[in-house]
């Protein structure tokens, strides 16, 4: 995450960095409709994890976090990189939190409850002023949670633990995440992993399901699901089923 934001091409990335799942979920949507790519973070280990991995355009950031303190996450994303805009969301809307935010480097300010049409409207006014709504369409590195995927070079981490996978699961994990919580039927991987009108020979998905879930999941919380009689999904950890 060093240099300035925007240095890769693609689709504007925008971090979100809060432990509220339903409200990162209204703002990762929104994220998404402004025609941004959304990084949804729940605290600030994996938030500065996500940062070094997928090299953010902004960042929304809550400021009391459940393991280290939004203001010293704002400091390390400072440090790492300079530029980087960071629109920082709070709960307390005393003027000194204010002070204390943007004196630690953030660039502009939201207090709970908020719009999130004001959250959009304050980011594409930082992204606009940093230069990173120029930037073009990009699919290179996928996050979900603490699991990262990078296509350009087809590596996997869970946390900061590396995933081998062979060529055949990555590209079916790389389609689970291309569309994270759809739930995608049998037809649809073999379509879409192997080529049309592949014979799956019977039970093809449930083998490599089984495998990515045996190279994912272990020792974790899961995140590829069965959704009986219907196909398979991947979503967060911390999501409940």
């Amino acid at each position: 995450m060093n240099g300035a934001p925007g240095s890769r091409s693609g689709r504007v990335r925008v971090l979100i960095v809060d432990d509220e799942p339903a409200l990162t979920e209204l703002m990762s949507v929104a994220v998404t409709e402004a025609g941004w790519r959304p990084y949804p973070a729940a605290d600030g280990e994996s938030a500065l994890r996500i940062a070094r991995a997928c090299a953010p355009h902004a960042v929304v950031l809550d400021g009391m976090l459940p393991d280290i303190d939004g203001l010293q996450v704002l400091r390390r994303l400072r440090y790492e990189c300079p530029k980087l805009p960071v629109l920082m969301l709070t709960a307390r809307d005393a003027l000194e939190h204010r002070l204390d935010g943007l004196g630690s480097g953030a660039d502009d300010y939201v207090t709970k409850p908020f719009s999130l049409e004001e959250v959009v409207l304050r980011l594409r006014g930082l992204l606009r002023r940093a230069g990173a709504e120029k930037t073009r369409a990009d699919d290179s590195v996928r996050v979900l949670g603490d699991l990262v995927l990078t296509v350009e070079t087809r590596e996997v981490h869970r946390g900061s633990t590396p995933v081998r996978l062979t060529a055949k699961e990555f590209d079916l994990l790389d389609l689970l995440m291309s569309h994270p919580r759809q739930v995608l039927s049998k037809a649809q991987i073999l379509d879409r992993v192997w080529s049309t009108g592949f014979d799956g020979g019977g039970n093809l998905v449930e083998v490599y399901i089984s495998g990515l879930r045996r190279k994912i999941d272990k020792g974790h919380a899961p995140m590829i699901h069965t959704v009986r009689g219907t196909g398979y999904t991947i979503r967060p950890a911390q999501e409940a089923r």
